[in-house]
């Protein structure tokens, strides 16, 4: 098998799976359907596999043209931003930090953990939110720079990553002002009667208030949980429910969402990490928040670790 192969016909190849036949391909590259057909051969013969193979009247992937399609997409998916990023080199000179933001993290908190670098001349700051193991994979291809979120990165042979502590909040509950009357009756005890809103056990805090809950034989009337914390405050707001929240938030809470602060969860603590990749040169915002966090800026937690 050849050790190289053409990124033209890769890319030829790339377009026939997106378009689902070589004909669809052949019109949207304004090509023959032969000439196409032929350099998607080139590429199988280097790599050695078929990547297509026949299906009732069309053509779908093999397990190997499925493997290919995926880098494929990768490359040309990189390829296509890069007008932007040229464009935006020659242009006004910008300082670019991709922040990846776990979706279980207090988004409340988000500007806070991003304020050392908040300030920066010429910031483009690009926030991507999704699920914490999707932006650790985006993390490991360079698509960001950094990723923040509620739990350290887990140890990966195949990736060297680093878990700095941001710092933590204690939680407290929140609610509308017009269920905190009741809310108020006999807390915490009060929570088995008013609904409450949690969030998923997709988040790392929720096994933490599950076991304040336990602790205190507290048979919680739950009536919604999110993996989002910004809709878990906006239902909170709207009066579905006694919700918890994060302390360094409270004012935000208090005067964004206009809720009332109903007592402590004594104990529970919301914890927030940087992940990065082991760079022998670290971009300098990146560098900043760490500096920052480690001089006790944004609390403090124990010291950072490493995951290999």
């Amino acid at each position: 098998m050849s050790t190289t192969f053409n990124y033209k016909h890769l890319y030829y190849f790339w377009v026939v799976a997106k378009e689902g036949g070589i004909s669809r391909a052949a019109d949207k590259l304004d090509m023959a359907v032969q000439t196409v057909s032929a350099q998607v051969r080139e590429l199988e013969r280097a790599l050695g596999y078929a990547l297509l193979k026949p299906a009732g009247r069309g053509l779908v992937l093999t397990d190997a043209g499925i493997a290919a399609m995926r880098q494929a997409d990768l490359i040309f998916q990189l390829g296509e931003s890069l007008p932007a990023l040229v464009r935006d080199a020659v242009s006004t000179p910008t300082v670019r930090l991709s922040v990846g933001i776990s979706d279980g993290l207090p988004k409340t908190m988000v500007r806070r953990l991003l304020e050392p670098v908040i300030a920066e001349p010429n910031l483009r700051l690009l926030c991507h939110e999704d699920e914490f193991d999707d932006l650790l994979g985006d993390l490991a291809l360079h698509r960001l720079d950094i990723v923040l979120a509620d739990r350290p990165a887990p140890a990966n042979p195949n990736i060297k990553l680093y878990t700095h502590a941001m710092g933590s909040s204690p939680l407290a509950w929140y609610c509308s002002a017009e269920l905190l009357q009741a809310a108020k009756v006999d807390f915490p005890n009060s929570l088995a009667r008013v609904p409450v809103l949690l969030p998923t056990d997709h988040t790392a805090v929720r096994a933490r208030i599950d076991h304040w809950l336990e602790q205190r034989g507290i048979r919680a009337h739950i009536v919604g949980e999110f993996e989002d914390s910004a809709l878990l405050g906006t239902f909170g707001a709207s009066g579905m429910g006694v919700f918890p929240a994060v302390e360094r938030a409270s004012a935000e809470l208090l005067g964004q969402y206009k809720v009332k602060k109903l007592g402590p969860c004594e104990g529970v603590h919301e914890h927030f990490y940087a992940i990065g990749t082991e760079k022998k040169v670290q971009h300098p915002l990146v560098q900043r928040l760490l500096d920052a966090s480690q001089r006790g800026t944004n609390a403090t937690m124990p010291r950072p670790a490493k995951s290999h």
